[in-house]
């Protein structure tokens, strides 16, 4: 097993403990989520085109409330008390839904689906933040680079099992009892956080970097578990302050913006294209499975080389180039046939290159920023670039736009996207390096850098 695990991914002894129980978590995380995420799909395409709109406006109004709940939690505990209580509000909220969706009347059910649909949108997105959080603070950068791609794949696992314990089940126990089983699938996700080594990360957390927000003294030895601290805005604060930070959140709201775009695209070249429903479900459904086998194979054989050899900044912009030499090919040749390679490789370059990498950008922050900043940034940017893309393409289209008009138009944003992520990619290195040196100093002799 040792052997074969060193061919995969360059893990040291005393990290494989920590390594294995990331790549579980990862695992129960996103196959909870996928398990209920048809779910949701179903609500949205039985609530009407007139309707989503307002879903999505609520689901964004929601995120915003949601984000400040979690700050004010976040402040007063410590990781290993907040992040399963995370969990477990999830676990709680999921059977409220399964109790009303089996006893409310036929007349109420559309109300419950739609409110089900916002609180997923909603907490699909902090299932996941809040592990990747978890996971930049227990791992160093230079671990980062090891071993995330590795980690990552217990994710990709977990969206191919989810959707098949659907797939299986559905007919035969109901949509309901599904979400109990995402369910039980979070609360094993909850259990896997106090099995992690107490002692894994021993250096000081409270440190800020050159260029994240304020700067203090290295804090000693011992202060890993201890409440995360700060404001009920700060996530947001920090953000508006930060250079850094503010790049991060634009490179999701860019990347939100520009998958819209793309989907969009392939729902109106599909909906021309394939008349048949079921031959347009097996269509997607096969898009998928290129998607999560090529997602797979990149995560065991590539992220992890390409991080420790390239560097993370050409890793990230791996993703970011594809779509700039795609948008180009659609423009050029807009065929449901270009844009299906086109979707495939970026989706799959996405979950394979660019989320591990993206993720080793978080880990020169301080904790509180990897906690609150980040779920501002996951959660609220990515709803911000789907709402600002859903409307700008729509607003083309009512234009007269064309597909081949809008994707030239996705070029120069893109090119900016690829400017930002460069930027977001040397910066980092600046920060890993001047995290380095702190670790480094004595502590009587560290002065607070100049901010960014």
């Amino acid at each position: 097993m040792k052997r074969l695990l060193a061919k995969i991914v360059d893990v040291k002894p005393e990290e494989i403990r920590a390594l294995w129980l990331g790549f579980l978590f990862n695992f129960l995380v996103l196959g909870g989520y996928y398990v209920i995420r048809p779910i949701r799909d179903e609500i949205g395409a039985s609530s009407g085109l007139e309707n989503l709109p307002w879903m999505f406006t609520a689901t964004l109004i929601a995120i915003l409330i949601a984000n400040a709940l979690f700050s004010a939690i976040v402040a007063r505990m410590s990781r290993r008390r907040f992040i399963p209580i995370a969990y477990r509000f999830f676990v709680a909220n999921l059977i409220i839904f399964f109790v009303l969706m089996r006893t409310m009347s036929p007349a109420q059910q559309p109300w419950i689906g739609r409110t089900f649909f916002v609180w997923l949108s909603v907490s699909n997105l902090f299932v996941v933040t809040v592990f990747w959080a978890f996971m930049t603070d227990l791992f160093s950068n230079e671990q980062g680079r090891r071993l995330f791609g590795f980690i990552s794949i217990g994710g990709a696992i977990g969206g191919i099992v989810g959707p098949i314990i659907t797939a299986s089940l559905v007919r035969r126990i109901g949509a309901p009892n599904l979400l109990l089983i995402s369910g039980a699938m979070f609360e094993l996700a909850a259990e896997c956080v106090r099995f992690f080594p107490a002692d894994f990360r021993t250096v000081g957390e409270g440190t800020s970097f050159l260029g994240t927000t304020t700067s203090s003294p290295a804090a000693p030895r011992g202060r890993e578990e201890a409440p995360i601290g700060g404001s009920l805005w700060s996530g947001i604060t920090h953000i508006c302050r930060s250079p850094y930070l503010f790049g991060l959140f634009a490179f999701i709201m860019l990347y939100s913006l520009t998958s819209t775009w793309a989907y969009f695209q392939q729902s109106d070249l599909a909906g021309h294209g394939i008349q048949n429903r079921a031959a347009r479900t097996a269509f997607f459904a096969k898009l998928d499975l290129s998607v999560n086998t090529l997602e797979l194979l990149g995560l065991l054989f590539l992220t992890g080389r390409l991080l420790k050899t390239i560097g993370v900044t050409l890793t990230l912009l791996l993703m970011p180039m594809l779509s700039l030499l795609g948008f180009v090919f659609i423009g050029v040749t807009p065929l449901l046939g270009v844009l299906a390679v086109f979707q495939v490789l970026r989706r799959a370059t996405t979950f394979a290159f660019m989320r591990p990498a993206r993720e080793v950008l978080f880990t020169v922050l301080k904790r509180e920023d990897k906690y609150k900043a980040k779920s501002v940034i996951d959660t609220f940017a990515y709803r911000v670039g789907d709402q600002i893309g859903a409307w700008t393409y729509g607003g083309l289209h009512a234009l007269g736009l064309t597909i081949r008009s809008t994707s030239f138009i996705a070029v120069p944003i893109v090119a900016g996207w690829c400017a930002l992520t460069a930027w977001l990619g040397r910066r980092q290195a600046v920060l890993a390096q001047a995290r380095d040196a702190q670790r480094s100093t004595p502590l009587g002799d560290i002065t607070a850098p100049e901010p960014a």
